[in-house]
């Protein structure tokens, strides 16, 4: 069975049958989450090129999921 290191505390597990992978336990899952939720995790991103045509389509973006 391979075994894969988790991504949360680096501990070896296995890949196959585990419903938690990739990470070893439902705690390393959460912690993961968690850190996603607080904002930690981020793709980077420069607003500087967006032209006032993609914050246009962006803001309307946002009204329509707010309907």
């Amino acid at each position: 069975m391979p075994k894969v290191k988790c991504p949360q505390c680096g501990k070896e597990t296995e890949f196959t049958g585990n419903e938690f992978r990739p990470f070893c336990s439902e705690r390393c899952k959460l912690l993961d989450l968690g850190a996603w939720a607080d904002g930690d995790y981020a793709v980077p991103a420069d607003p500087a090129n967006l032209t006032s045509e993609d914050l246009a389509k962006i803001e309307a973006a946002l009204e329509k999921k707010d309907e």
